[in-house]
């Protein structure tokens, strides 16, 4: 297991799977600033490595996924205009490299999701929670706004009108509300988020790792309302070249379980 940002970010690997968590439980996981860095650096390097086909993220313990950034670190870090803007720096950064990863990301939802943890949760692919999780964005109670790199993945989740819903209301709302606005991907009992979520990490994990990349990549594409190019369109066949097709193919032929490579 590899630690970043003092201990607050832990990696670690089982195979093709690798989960990140956001280690703070003493303070239900709150997010810092060494904290955001530490996290983009995580998956800056396991998007790179090829060998990785699902990357889980999760907060330490049960009783929180994260409630959003440390509080108590405003006054030293985000005290004024010129701090904000470094600070945000560090969360935008990150931003931007959990929203490129072309690895396909679960969010493991324990409890609270809240604020920067919902920013989090909304990068992912995959949002898997239990059924007292609580979800939210009650920035309006700081006097703060939600910046566009931190706003845009939650407007493309759930489109404008529910982002302003929650940005103008503040409300801390359940789980069952959270899958009808479209945050969760699927809610099941609390005690069956981890075995639920690692389980949807295993059937990412054991399809062709090539497809789920193009896959991720070609969503991507189609929020931009650009004509897909002529290039583009070819990519789509491009894994008819590949050996993982081949061996996709003659497994299915054999009615024998696919070994995919990545080639």
């Amino acid at each position: 297991m590899n630690s970043l940002a003092g201990g607050t970010i832990l990696v670690d690997r089982d195979e093709a799977i690798a989960t990140i968590t956001l280690n703070r439980p003493e303070k239900l996981n709150a997010l810092t600033k060494a904290m955001w860095g530490g996290l983009g650096e995580a998956v800056d390097a396991l998007g790179r490595d090829a060998s990785v086909r699902c990357i889980l993220i999760r907060g330490a313990g049960e009783r929180a996924f994260s409630p959003g950034n440390d509080i108590g670190e405003f006054a030293r870090e985000r005290s004024n205009k010129a701090q904000a803007i470094e600070y945000g720096r560090f969360m935008h950064t990150t931003a931007h490299t959990l929203a490129a990863c072309p690895v396909p990301m679960v969010a493991e939802i324990h409890g609270i999701c809240v604020g920067g943890g919902l920013e989090i949760a909304s990068l992912c692919d995959l949002r898997i929670c239990g059924a007292s999780s609580r979800f939210g964005a009650p920035i309006k109670n700081l006097g703060l706004v939600m910046a566009y790199a931190e706003m845009g993945p939650l407007v493309r989740l759930v489109g404008p009108s529910v982002a302003l819903e929650i940005l103008l209301e503040g409300r801390i709302f359940d789980a069952a509300e959270a899958k009808d606005k479209g945050l969760v991907t699927r809610v099941v009992p609390d005690d069956q988020v981890s075995t639920e979520a690692r389980a949807a990490a295993l059937r990412i994990a054991e399809g062709a790792p090539l497809t789920a990349r193009w896959h991720k990549k070609f969503v991507q594409r189609l929020r931009d309302p650009a004509p897909i190019s002529d290039a583009e369109a070819d990519e789509c066949f491009d894994a008819f070249d590949t050996e993982d097709f081949r061996e996709g193919y003659a497994a299915f032929l054999a009615k024998r379980k696919p070994a995919f490579r990545g080639r």
